[in-house]
């Protein structure tokens, strides 16, 4: 199968709205779990990476609600993708899968797998999980999408795409562009504004100081299945100082730090990340 954008696009319907994704390979399922941030979803997330995988797995790349591609649903964007994946495997029928989750879907993946222990194999996160002790927070690369969030512009794009690389030699015209024009899309606006603007950061550090609700990564012991943490060692959008409490909290948790890599290590050490990754899923 030639592993490209149309012949790999579906779409199924649940009770809740269209579920879009894309499907590729055979074998054991693999969920491969988009992040956050200016003009991102699935594919973009995964475009480079499901034809390695796709010779091992079955693989579904989910576009979560609220991104531009799957349909929206109210509520906040973390929070809702947990619940698009619940609902995407039960449409599947897919009793549990293996999860690849990029920074907010490595976090995904976590509460699926705290609140559906059951559902989750083994969870390879890229980044994101955990909270950081050391590094300011919020951090750089969080800083620079409230400021586009709140106020979009290509120049803040930039800012935030050189953030996000170890090597600005790989930001192409191609991947600017591309970012560009689905940030301006009104739902992938919507859902930027919820999580990273300057309003929303407030309110969720409200939350955090009054909630009776702990947050997630106090919660991380209940865990269960396997994970493996990739970081890049040079993330500037979640500094590697996150992965401590995660790795002393889940009980089967490891981590592996690439390095001369930023935030995206699925795209700046490609061949690394799927070398290591293939032998944690096949293990």
């Amino acid at each position: 199968m030639d592993v490209n954008y149309e012949n790999t696009r579906r779409e199924i319907a649940t009770d809740t709205g269209i579920l879009r994704y894309h499907e590729a390979g055979d074998g054991p399922p693999l969920l491969l779990l988009h992040g956050s941030g200016i003009g991102v979803n699935g594919w973009r997330n995964f475009r480079g990476n499901l034809g390695f995988y796709a010779d091992h797995f079955h693989c579904y790349v989910l576009e979560f609600p609220g991104f531009g591609v799957s349909d929206p649903v109210p509520g906040h964007p973390v929070l809702t993708a947990v619940d698009s994946v619940v609902r995407f495997m039960d449409a599947l029928d897919l009793d549990s899968a293996a999860m690849i989750g990029n920074s907010m879907g490595g976090v995904v993946a976590v509460n699926v797998a705290i609140e559906h222990p059951q559902r989750v194999e083994k969870i390879v996160a890229i980044g994101g999980v955990g909270h950081s002790l050391l590094a300011a927070n919020p951090s750089e690369g969080t800083r620079l999408l409230s400021e586009f969030a709140d106020h979009p512009t290509r120049e803040g794009l930039l800012r935030w795409l050189r953030c996000m690389i170890h090597d600005p030699k790989m930001i192409t015209e191609e991947i600017i562009e591309e970012r560009w024009s689905a940030a301006v899309e009104p739902d992938a606006q919507a859902s930027l504004r919820a999580m990273y603007g300057s309003e929303a950061l407030a309110r969720q550090q409200q939350f955090l100081e009054h909630s009776p609700t702990p947050p997630y990564w106090s919660m991380l012991h209940k865990v269960k299945s396997p994970v493996l943490m990739t970081w890049g060692a040079d993330d500037r959008q979640c500094p590697t100082d996150m992965a401590l409490i995660p790795l002393r909290q889940i009980p089967n948790a490891e981590l592996h730090v690439f390095p001369r890599c930023g935030h995206w290590v699925m795209y700046e050490a490609k061949e690394a990340f799927e070398r290591v990754t293939l032998e944690f899923l096949h293990r």
